[in-house]
Order: C-alpha cells, then structure tokens, then sequence
C-alpha cells in the first residue's frame, strides 16, 4: 500500500462522513421547511377569518358613512329651506316698515304741524 492508496481511502471516509453529515442537515432543513409550512398553513387558516371580518367591517363602515352622508344632506336642506323662510319673513317685515313708515311718518308730521298750529294760536288768543 502506497502512500495515495492510504490517501484515496481517508479521502473517501472523508468524503463518505461529508455525505452522512450532508443527507443529516438536509433531512434537518427538510424538517424546518415542513414545520415552516404547516406554521405558514396555521397562520393562513387564522388570517382568511380576520381577513373576511376586515371586509365586513370595511364594508360596514362605508354604509355608516353613506347614511352619515345622506343625513348631512338632508340636514343641509332643511337649513337651506329655513334659511329661504327667514329671508323671506325678513323681506315681507321690510315692505310692511317700508309701507307703514311713510304714512305714518306722514301722519305724525301732519299732527305735529296740527298740535304747533293749534299751540300758536292759543298762545296767540292769550296774548
């Protein structure tokens, strides 16, 4: 036996220990992906659930938010149509100060003329 007999039968123990080691970590990393999946596959059965809920809770609150909207208008209309009422009240009370100040005015102007004429000439018979 020479000197690369002995040399080519470490190598191959060598090389038939790397093997056993290579087939051991791989039947590891084999393991730890099919523990991996099956977590993967738990998580996944958890989250659809969540998933379905955040639809229906999405869903939800675009109704709420609808109805919140159609309320609003409403709200805005009623407002619009009170707003119209008011200014038209304040509008009619404007013509009826505008229709009465003018005579009445007048009237008053015309008494007061009256009482002045009627207080010179007692003022004028008492002299």
């Amino acid at each position: 036996m020479t000197l690369i007999d002995v040399l080519t039968v470490v190598v191959l123990i060598l090389v038939s220990v790397l093997i056993v080691a290579l087939v051991i970590y791989l039947g590891k990393i084999t393991r730890s992906i099919q523990n991996l999946q099956k977590d993967i596959s738990i998580l996944s059965d958890k989250v659809n659930p969540l998933l379905s809920s955040l639809n229906d809770l999405a869903s939800k609150v675009t109704e709420l938010s609808d109805q919140a909207k159609s309320q609003l208008d409403t709200t805005k209309k009623i407002i619009e149509s009170i707003r119209d009422r008011v200014n038209t009240i304040l509008e009619f009370e404007e013509k009826v100060r505008a229709g009465f100040q003018g005579p009445v005015m007048g009237l008053f102007n015309h008494l007061k003329a009256i009482s002045n004429g009627v207080n010179t000439f007692l003022n004028y018979l008492k002299k």
